[in-house]
């Protein structure tokens, strides 16, 4: 039997374990240290590792992210949190104009090994300013990895990976899944990029889902197959890069598509994965490929209004019954 940890804890074993691999593996950002982290993820890393390798900053967002990329390009792995990736938009000239572009601008003489994680979504009655969804704004640009694990054994597999990769990677943690527990595989336990899980095997319609989704995904799969509808759930992990092939075997079995995201529904990502789809295997499809996303308004303080904008296990159920025209 595999041990049971929680999403925190498996992110804490993952930077405990990368960190006694390499020395050059360090820990920087706001209350990492001697507060155990925000969200205590790095709970007794301080202890562990001492103040050279788990760093408390000020809340400068932009100056230790690029102090992180600076100690990449001469040969450390940094991994950098953002107590919320809402507050990565301070950082964003940062990742995306040095982090992501500085291998080929220095014509492959730099690397920028470094991992830029933190919490992220909608996490109950936070406010627009902490709310935001930003996978797709990462997603669109060229030199950066961009993954969201949904459960403790990803989270630890994908951010081990993460930390041994070479680019830049920004590691997305949804905020209200640090509290879930999971089955995590003894051992080097690794997942590589790029690679989907498919959670529920089904032949009537595929769900494309990831991150706190999933778990609201997997439920309407067990209220449709009550139904007589036989759901395949895909969980993508990996956003850039996508694994297209898993998703395109799926629709080519399934010949339909409903595509769950907590991203804002104007040039969300699913708006990007329905057109990789489409271009892939038009000829498959029966139907138009659905989106269930969150409202395209800003997130409120109400919680009530706040849960209303989420996808939920009805929108779900609804957009599955127009796809098989029940």
């Amino acid at each position: 039997m595999m041990a049971v940890f929680s999403y925190r804890e498996a992110l804490n074993q993952a930077m405990t374990e990368e960190m006694e691999r390499d020395d050059r593996v360090f820990l920087m950002g706001e209350e990492v240290a001697e507060y155990d982290g925000a969200y205590k993820v790095s709970q007794g890393m301080l202890k562990k590792f001492g103040p050279r390798r788990v760093i408390d900053t000020p809340i400068s967002e932009e100056g230790f992210a690029g102090i992180g990329i600076g100690a990449a390009m001469v040969g450390l792995r940094p991994i950098i949190e953002f107590m919320t990736f809402s507050f990565s938009l301070v950082a964003i000239d940062q990742i995306v104009n040095n982090a992501a572009n500085m291998r080929y601008m220095s014509g492959g003489q730099f690397s920028v090994p470094i991992v830029f994680r933190g919490s992220s979504g909608m996490a109950g009655s936070l406010g627009a300013t902490h709310s935001h969804r930003l996978e797709a704004w990462y997603a669109q640009i060229p030199g950066l990895t961009v993954v969201m694990p949904a459960t403790p054994a990803d989270a630890k597999g994908l951010l081990k990976t993460a930390v041994r990769s070479d680019d830049p990677v920004v590691f997305i943690e949804h905020e209200v899944l640090y509290h879930e527990r999971g089955e995590i595989p003894d051992g080097d336990h690794v997942v590589p990029f790029g690679k989907a899980e498919i959670r529920r095997p089904g032949a009537d319609v595929t769900l494309i889902t990831y991150s706190r989704s999933l778990k609201t995904t997997l439920a309407a799969a067990e209220e449709l197959a009550a139904k007589g509808v036989e759901a395949e759930v895909i969980d993508l992990r990996s956003i850039r890069p996508l694994d297209i092939e898993t998703l395109v075997q799926s629709v080519s079995k399934t010949h339909r598509a409903v595509i769950v995201e907590e991203d804002w529904p104007y040039c969300g990502l699913g708006a990007g994965v329905s057109d990789r789809i489409t271009r892939e295997v038009f000829d498959e499809l029966d139907a138009p490929i659905l989106r269930v996303a969150s409202a395209d308004a800003p997130a409120p303080y109400n919680k009530q209004l706040e849960a209303s904008m989420l996808p939920s296990v009805p929108r779900i159920l609804a957009a599955v019954n127009d796809v098989v025209y029940r």
